[in-house]
Formats: structure tokens, C-alpha cells, sequence
């Protein structure tokens, strides 16, 4: 058997998610057959592809010359969460843009997958579905065809993605609570839970319930907690996060062929984990055992602005 210890970057990653990373040249075929023939095993007991994996947990994988050819030398450079031939849902690091920008040095993230795919021998033009702004990670839904961007669009505007956020904020807030402040001249309401409350941030999960621009980080700034990392709306600077302390956490979405509902997890980034450790110490392993049972909230029409 092929053995491995799932890392700090790997808690509430799927297992199929995992597989891409381990095999980068696999097909998603192959990954499937190994899945129901049970030669993936997670902790000793058969996985499935949406099985979320925690910190520390180990993944078997039953040894042969096609398994072993596969194995990558390291991870590769895009963090694949989800991907068939109609869509892939992505990682995005914090600090990457999602579309080319002029004033960014820095490739943008749908060139940088696209670039990736060619060198993987699988090129194809991409479309994001749903936008994260520069300085936010997460999940990010890049159809693959204009019928498959066509249909997810739809999708968006008639009834909207299921989402859930971590937001790391400053102050001390409610243990759960909504903002309900407009915003482009229309009403807009973002409901938390918080997580953990530290001594000067709290660190929280955020279901944006509608979708206006930059709508989480507006909110928790109009009410005294502005998201760390975020200068633009208040945020204090927070030294090698790269970005704002607000990650796309998991998103549900139908499949643009089966119409079959699909929640993909992102897993959080090192910087952000680092941050969470240093606020709650040696409350960070509750703190990723809640995470696990984090769920999107129900999916609501025009949830397709960015965060």
C-alpha cells in the first residue's frame, strides 16, 4: 500500500481533491475506478470522493505500477478541488487576481490555470462562474465551454450559489448575529457565526445572503469590525497574509450536465491558518474540528458579485 499523511493544508480537503494533487496526470476516471473499487482508504475504512479529510488523518492507496507512475514529485501549481470535463472548481491563493489586470504583475488566475492545463496536455479556454476579489481566497467554479458558463450563469441568477466564508475580524462581536445595511442603493444582509472570539479578533464563518460588491468586507467594516488585512475598508495590515483574512470556504452549485447538486470545499490557506493559530492557540484544533461541519447557506438568486 501506498501510505500518506494528510497536512495542515489538507483539513476538509475532498478526497477526490486530494487524488488531484497526489496524481496530477491521473484522469478522473481512473481516480473513480480506484474509489469503488475500495483501494482509497481513509483511516483504514473505504473513502468516498467527497469525504472531507482532517489534519493528520492517512490515505492508503492500493499499490501498482499505473498508481506509482502517477505520483506527482510535488503538488502542483494549481490547487484543483473539483474538476471533470464541463468544470473545475479551483483554489485561489490570496494576492491573485482572478481576470488580467494591468496594474497586477502577478498572471491572473484564469491565465495561470489555462497555462497550467496546457502543460498538463489538456488545454481548453476557461470562464469564471463566480469572482473572488485580489486580496480574498477560496473557491473559484471556471466552466470549461460556453454551454457549461451559459448554464451555471443562469443558474447564478435565478437562483444563486450556496456559500459559506471564514472572515477573520477585528473586535469582539456577538456569538451569531446578521448586518443588515444596504448597499448599491439596495438591501443587503450578511448573517455570521462566530467561531472563536480572541482577545482583539474574532474569527468567524459568514453566509453572505445576498451579493453586492466587496459585501462582507463593506459589512463587517460599517459595524466596527473590518476584516483583518483588508486596508481598503479599514483592515489592519497583517505581515506575509498576502491578502485579506476572508477565504471562500465552500460553494454549492448544480452540475451543468446532471443537474446534480455539488458542495466543493477549499481548504485554507497556510497564511490563514497561521493567523488563526496565532489568535487562538491552543484552541486551533476546535477551531478546525467546527470547520468540518460547516455548511453552505441555501443558495440565493444573484450571488455572483465578489467578496
Amino acid at each position: 500500500m501506498l501510505s500518506f499523511t494528510a497536512t495542515l493544508t489538507d483539513h476538509c480537503r475532498q478526497v477526490e481533491s486530494f487524488l488531484h494533487n497526489l496524481m496530477p496526470g491521473a484522469t478522473r476516471g481512473y481516480m473513480q475506478k480506484l474509489l469503488k473499487s475500495n483501494h482509497i482508504l481513509l483511516n483504514g475504512e473505504p473513502a468516498s470522493q467527497v469525504t472531507l479529510i482532517s489534519h493528520n488523518d492517512k490515505i492508503t492507496i492500493k499499490e501498482s505500477s499505473r498508481s506509482a507512475a502517477l505520483l506527482g514529485t510535488s503538488r502542483p501549481d494549481v490547487d484543483i478541488l473539483y474538476e471533470d470535463d464541463m468544470v473545475a472548481v479551483v483554489n485561489k491563493n490570496p494576492g491573485r487576481a482572478v481576470h488580467n489586470n494591468a496594474e497586477d504583475s502577478e498572471m491572473d488566475l484564469v491565465t495561470f490555470c489555462e497555462d497550467y492545463m496546457i502543460k498538463r496536455g489538456t488545454p481548453c479556454k476557461l470562464r469564471p462562474v463566480n469572482r473572488l476579489d485580489r486580496g480574498t481566497s477560496g473557491a473559484v467554479i471556471l466552466a470549461k465551454s460556453p454551454t457549461s458558463a451559459g448554464i451555471l450563469g443562469r443558474f447564478i441568477r435565478e437562483k444563486g450559489l450556496g456559500k459559506v466564508y471564514i472572515a477573520v475580524v477585528e473586535g469582539k462581536i456577538a456569538e451569531e448575529g446578521e448586518i443588515d445595511i444596504p448597499l448599491e442603493g439596495k438591501e443587503s444582509l450578511t448573517a455570521y457565526r462566530r467561531i472563536f472570539q480572541g482577545e482583539h479578533d474574532a474569527i468567524t464563518a459568514v453566509y453572505p445572503v445576498s451579493g453586492r460588491m466587496h459585501q462582507i468586507r463593506k459589512h463587517f467594516s460599517s459595524c466596527g469590525h473590518p476584516v483583518l488585512g483588508d486596508r481598503r475598508y479599514g483592515g489592519m495590515l497583517v505581515k506575509g497574509l498576502g491578502g485579506h483574512a476572508l477565504h471562500a470556504f465552500a460553494v454549492t452549485f448544480p452540475h451543468p450536465t446532471t443537474e446534480q447538486e455539488m458542495t466543493v470545499y477549499a481548504p485554507l490557506p497556510e497564511t490563514l491558518l497561521e493567523l488563526i493559530r496565532q489568535i487562538a492557540g491552543d484552541s486551533t484544533p476546535l477551531i478546525l474540528s467546527i470547520l468540518k461541519k460547516l455548511k453552505p447557506l441555501a443558495p440565493t438568486p444573484g450571488q455572483h458579485s465578489t467578496c
